[in-house]
């Protein structure tokens, strides 16, 4: 392209230009005014001053006259895909998994009918979703592990807006309208400030224009954070679309747990009115941690996307204080040191119970209305207010005299549905409190032998376990004492471990019947919760005695605090932190990060389990390197929940709880919204259509791009300045003339 045009001398700054034009023009006006009487030789005069103000002005100005060679290229045009997971959903209305296709494949194919439609221009697609928009491959390699859950576009356009490249003649953005950002419901003022960053024409293309009949679960909100035991509030949403008969929908808030049937947490309705229904649901979940809970509703018939008919959340559920009850046989010297431990923790709430009279006792009175002592309430406690305590600690207690065996199965219960138990040592417990063959043999973290003898009365020092030196839960015994531990007067009888469970001490010289050294601390899990067994009564001896003053009696307190902590999954005594890697979709990869405490080294075994019914758990097993966290990639999972168990080295397993979902939150609202499409192309200029209809599109005008400049100026200034003489000579002249000096 070849091009001439005209300009004044670049030595000018604009001020000065400006005031040579005023001064011009009012040198103009002035003679006109000065002339308009006159009627000889007026005509000349105007026409000589005119040429002289010209001339001076040009002297002044020096024009130039430029030369342009270069060349044309195409108009840079952006096309903005939307890259959420929503458009994974029916473009027709139909089934997933029907025949139909998907409006993420009515997307691609609209992109290639831009590439047609934008031939001459420098087309640029992009994907756009959360933040900055990201290249879309042109070879349809791109897989639905690459979509995300929002649609902000006003972040895509502001990327765009802040980069340094250049700027687009025109943006394109396919989607179905149901965007992230702009916010539905903004004026016209806002919808421009929020997308009108670029300054330029945005036009959009519509992929769907109807709403499929679709009942879904639309939103979930808590009223504040989750406290295990405290009553927390839901609000769900409920939304039906293309004329769905809804009504009245029924809604359940279910919690999934390892090993069990899911356990409802509550059960309402929602009425529809115009689409949309709402119920406020009151759930209270007892553990702390990472809960996973599923809200669902009845489907009315005609809906065709089941898949958003439920959600799976996981919440992270916070302990105000931790809620413990404490049973003991009798009052001993470790039963007496472990309730003031436990009372002296303003973190616990010590609920305690000591049998300090027989069936068997006489105390000498006409009637129980005169003593003091209640009778044990054991069926009020373990009936009707145990899913109330986060623990259940039973100490040297006989589970038949004091007619805890009818019990014993709801306490099994209790702890797959995630509470804490602890079994502590004495004559009467274990195998001596005929705990033997109870169904709380399943939970414990040690077979339970119901022959005698139950327990040995020699003294001993336990040994600390490979497993127990690893452990974050005796760090601080160990450091306190160096390894070493104090004589115990005797022990209980424990058989073998149970599979999965940890010992971390063991005796030097009982054997159990396989052979092995008899466990005397031991860790395990079951379901939901977590369990220890201590078969001895003589951890006193770390808070006050002759071996405990090496420590100032600090020893008592370490051990407890990390046997609590670890029931109670403290995470200052997990080996490790798990974490899911942005989000668990179902049938997308997932990846776990596994981050290790400072010192727990030993290699990683990861298990993978379902929440519910029992299933063949997912095993990964890998040696990680030196220092910094670890990402396990676990595979693409089916919906629903999943438990994920690491053990770092000889340390006991840290657990995560997690949801993972079909479709998610993109799911949650099935339907397009073409109207905000047409209003954010009406309100930067653009143009709005369908996807069948994208040749209506307008073109930029092409980029011009200059090679080549060259300036000459069109007289040397020596020439103006004469001519402009030779000019105000002949108009003083004229004015001679006229009569006017």
């Amino acid at each position: 392209m070849n091009a001439s045009s005209w300009a004044l001398t670049d030595d000018l700054s604009l001020p000065v230009v400006v005031f040579l034009a005023i001064a011009a023009f009012a040198t103009v006006v002035m003679l006109l005014v000065e002339v308009r009487r006159r009627e000889r030789y007026g005509a000349l005069i105007v026409l000589t001053g005119v040429m002289g103000v010209f001339l001076l002005v040009a002297a002044v100005a020096r024009p130039v006259r430029v030369a342009t060679r270069g060349s044309v290229v195409g108009p840079r045009v952006v096309v903005l895909v939307d890259s959420s997971r929503r458009l994974l959903l029916p473009a027709d209305g139909s089934e997933i998994g029907a025949a139909g296709r998907t409006r993420r494949q009515v997307a691609l194919d609209t992109v290639e009918s831009l590439r047609a439609h934008f031939s001459d221009a420098r087309l640029g697609v992009y994907g756009f979703g959360e933040g900055q928009p990201l290249p879309l491959p042109s070879d349809g390699t791109e897989t639905s592990a690459e979509l995300v859950t929002e649609s902000d576009l006003v972040a895509a356009l502001s990327h765009l807006s802040q980069s340094a490249a250049e700027r687009p003649r025109a943006v394109v953005v396919v989607s179905d309208g149901r965007l992230s950002r702009p916010f539905d419901g903004a004026d016209d003022v806002s919808l421009r400030q929020a997308v009108g960053a670029l300054g330029v024409p945005i036009h959009t293309v519509r992929l769907v224009e109807d709403a499929p009949r679709d009942a879904s679960v639309r939103g979930v909100r808590a009223a504040g954070a989750a406290v295990a035991h405290q009553e927390l509030a839901l609000t769900i949403e409920i939304g039906c679309s293309a004329g769905l008969d809804c009504g009245v929908v029924p809604v359940t808030v279910r919690e999934l747990r390892h090993g069990v049937e899911p356990g409802v947490l509550a059960a309402g309705v929602a009425k529809v009115e115009d689409g949309v229904g709402k119920v406020e649901l009151r759930i209270t979940l007892d553990r702390a941690g990472a809960r996973v809970v599923e809200v669902a509703i009845d489907a009315p018939e005609g809906d065709t996307i089941a898949e958003n008919d439920s959600r799976t959340l996981t919440f992270s559920v916070a302990r105000e204080r931790v809620r413990i009850l404490h049973i003991a046989g009798r009052p001993t010297y470790d039963v007496r040191e472990l309730r003031r431990w436990l009372k002296s923790d303003e973190s616990i709430d010590l609920v305690a119970f000591f049998i300090l009279r027989t069936e068997t006792d006489n105390p000498r009175v006409r009637s129980d209305d005169e003593l003091a002592l209640i009778p044990f309430p054991v069926d009020e406690l373990f009936e009707e207010h145990l899913p109330s305590f986060d623990a259940v600690l039973l100490q040297d207690i006989d589970a038949v005299q004091y007619k805890l065996d009818p019990h014993l199965p709801r306490v099994a219960r209790y702890v797959e549905a995630g509470g804490g138990l602890i079994m502590v040592g004495g004559p009467t417990a274990f195998g001596g409190g005929r705990y033997g063959g109870t169904a709380l043999g399943r939970v414990v973290p040690v077979a339970i032998p119901d022959d005698p003898p139950a327990a040995d009365t020699l003294e001993f020092v336990p040994e600390y376990t490979e497993a127990g030196r690893a452990t974050p839960v005796l760090k601080a015994l160990l450091s306190l004492f160096d390894g070493a531990l104090p004589k115990m007067a005797g022990s209980n009888t424990l058989g073998p471990p149970r599979p999965g469970a940890l010992v971390l001490w063991e005796h030097p010289n009982r054997r159990t019947r396989d052979g092995s050294k008899m466990p005397v601390l031991a860790l395990g899990e079951a379901g939901d919760g977590r369990t220890i067994a201590l078969g001895v009564d003589g951890t006193h001896q770390l808070g006050f005695s002759e071996f405990a003053s090496r420590a100032a009696g600090r020893g008592y307190g370490a051990l407890w605090d990390g046997l609590v902590g670890w029931l109670m999954r403290d995470p200052r005594y997990e080996a490790a932190r798990i974490e899911v890697v942005g989000e668990c979709i179902a049938g997308s990869p997932t990846r776990l990060r596994l981050t290790r405490l400072p010192g727990a080294k030993g290699d990683v075994e990861l298990e993978l389990d379902r929440l519910g019914k029992t299933s063949a758990p997912i095993v990964k097993k890998l040696t990680p390197p030196e220092s910094g966290p670890v990402e396990i990639d676990v595979g693409a999972l089916e919906a629903g929940g999943y438990t994920a168990r690491a053990r770092v080295g000889a340390s006991p397993p840290t657990r995560q709880d997690f949801a993972c979902e079909r479709g998610g939150e993109a799911w949650s609202d099935s339907r397009p919204d073409a109207n905000r499409l047409v209003r954010i192309a009406a309100v930067t200029g653009g143009v709005s259509v369908d996807q069948d209809d994208v040749a209506a599109l307008p073109s930029p005008e092409p980029t011009t791009v200059a090679a080549e400049r060259h300036v000459s100026p069109v007289l040397p200034p020596w020439a103006w300045s004469a001519m402009a003489a030779l000019a105000l000579g002949a108009h003083w002249v004229a004015r001679r003339r006229g009569g006017l000096v």
